[in-house]
């Protein structure tokens, strides 16, 4: 691979990752409703997602999805059901208070996992996303090159791209979260972290 087609790659790879779709409204609702360690492991969980659908397509599923229409609006719409469901159980824990009040540390650990798993599950309930890898990645593979090399370089640069990207937004979500003083104001955050959520399901939903 040269330089020329891994700087392209990290271009589009940035691009891609900042405009906003299921993973971005999840890691926001995350940080504005349960802060920025929590968030920063829907991050993680989103990477961890990323990199298996790296595997994933280059196993082929991308081409079983892209071939079987019902395969891909199954996996497709549980997807959109999951997120749709996290973003319901946030405003159904708003209006309970349980965004507001501060959890015991044990009860802060299984919310982080929490949102680990909901980052991984968000990102590979997304078939657009492993049918896009399949056709993305061939592109800036030399043939003639270490096969093995360059799938580890552009998983690794993909990552550092999502760690940083959603990073970002997930830090701006929990500043704007530390302004929040009231329990009310907190409240609604928690609302609006939710709709983000519902957000992400139907962008996913109305995407072919």
């Amino acid at each position: 691979m040269s330089l020329e087609s891994w700087v392209a790659y990290l271009i589009a790879c940035v691009v891609l990752t900042v405009i906003p779709g299921p993973s971005v409204m999840l890691v926001i609702g995350q940080s504005l409703t349960r802060g920025r360690a929590a968030a920063m492991m829907g991050v993680l969980g989103t990477v961890v997602g990323s990199i298996a659908l790296l595997g994933l397509s280059f196993a082929g599923v991308g081409a079983v999805l892209a071939a079987s229409a019902l395969l891909f609006q199954l996996v497709k719409w549980a997807g959109v059901f999951y997120l749709a469901w996290l973003g319901i159980e946030q405003i159904r824990a708003a209006r309970g208070e349980g965004a507001v009040v501060d959890l015991a540390p044990e009860q802060d650990t299984a919310a982080a996992w929490s949102c680990f798993r909901a980052g991984a599950l968000t990102a590979v309930l997304n078939p657009k996303s492993i049918v896009f890898y399949m056709a993305f990645l061939a592109q800036f593979i030399a043939p003639e090159g270490n096969l093995a090399l360059q799938l580890a370089l552009l998983t690794l640069t993909s990552s550092l791209v999502v760690v940083v990207v959603l990073g970002c937004y997930a830090l701006v979500a929990a500043r704007i979260r530390t302004l929040l003083g009231s329990r009310a104001v907190r409240r609604r955050a928690g609302y609006a972290g939710g709709g983000f959520m519902i957000g992400g399901s139907a962008f996913m939903a109305v995407t072919r």
